[in-house]
């Protein structure tokens, strides 16, 4: 058995930086480090990190400057930290994207950008979010620091773990939202965590249904608990947690909570925006193989969009006006 080459780290996740580190670019793709090391930081999925300021609009804190500053700021250190992750990821991952129709096409899987660049940035940006959280608050620099610690444990091993990768997904949602109380120093609903965590759920076991319909037999070489998983049973759960979202959020609405928060608003009202926004990814997922990837079918679907814009709107001039 070969000696670990990275002490302290598993022998197969030290074995697959190592085997990415080796790749040799291709010639063929004349895209600049710059354009594809921004790619690989992928800004398009920032926009999860908007998670981060459900607790300032459902605390009524939007339009406190001082609020809107530092939920601001802790956003901008979740972008700097996930991006450093999604590099980690992408050269880890760097062997098994080589065999999927989509996520080939990445700049380190493509060889498109030198692994050890990604690896320099990732080494960079981390410490340095850290640092800004540990500047901006205490206990947000815990959140912080948890979220960094877990999503490398999924990258390392817990991916591989059936029904626990889908888990840290949502963990890492719940984190950003948990975060965004903290910084601006309030009380986190407790009804604000199950919806979020179930949110996350949904969207992730949909990211799992995508990779299984669109690789068929040939799954398992991408992804090692994909063989553990089969549509039926991804419908099954899919089922269950849209069923608990659409009545968590309901049950919310109507809560004595939101009723002593905020007296004489109607929040029920913007409930079948929940319902059809569920319903249109559904359909997308069903019937349109979509799922894969949550950000960009908010932005190429326009139906969504707008029922996600109608939405906030809805929450917002409830909230405030």
């Amino acid at each position: 058995m070969k000696a670990c080459p990275l002490p302290g780290l598993r022998c197969e996740t030290a074995l697959a930086i190592q085997e990415a580190t080796l790749i040799t670019p291709v010639p063929a793709e004349k895209a600049s480090a710059a354009a594809a090391l921004l790619e690989c930081l992928r800004p398009a999925q920032w926009l999860k990190n908007g998670f981060v300021f459900c607790a300032l609009i459902f605390s009524r804190g939007l339009g406190d400057w001082r609020r809107d500053f530092a939920v601001s700021g802790a956003a901008g250190v979740f972008c700097a930290m996930s991006s450093a992750l999604y590099l980690l990821n992408d050269v880890l991952d760097a062997a098994e994207d080589r065999k999927h129709p989509v996520k080939r096409h990445r700049p380190i899987a493509a060889g498109r950008l030198n692994p050890q660049l990604a690896l320099g940035t990732a080494a960079v940006l981390a410490p340095a979010a850290l640092v800004a959280a540990w500047r901006i608050d205490r206990d947000f620099f815990q959140v912080l620091a948890l979220y960094a610690g877990l999503n490398f444990l999924y990258s390392a091993w817990l991916k591989r773990i059936v029904l626990v990768d889908v888990f840290v997904i949502a963990a890492g949602f719940v984190l950003r939202v948990l975060a965004g109380a903290i910084v601006i120093h309030v009380e986190m609903s407790a009804w604000l965590v199950v919806c979020a965590t179930l949110l996350a759920l949904f969207l992730a076991l949909g990211k799992r249904r995508h990779e299984l319909v669109l690789l068929g037999q040939a799954a398992v070489h991408h992804r090692v608990t994909l063989v553990s998983y089969s549509p039926q049973l991804l419908d099954q759960l899919i089922a269950i947690v849209t069923a608990c979202t659409v009545m968590s959020y309901s049950l919310y609405t109507l809560s004595d909570d939101v009723r002593a928060k905020f007296p004489g608003k109607r929040l029920e009202l913007t409930i079948p925006f929940v319902l059809f926004g569920i319903f249109r990814y559904l359909y997308q997922v069903h019937e349109r193989r979509g799922g894969g990837n949550p950000t960009r079918m908010l932005f190429t679907d326009r139906v969504l969009l707008a029922t996600v814009v109608l939405w906030a709107a809805a929450v917002i001039g409830i909230i405030y006006l």
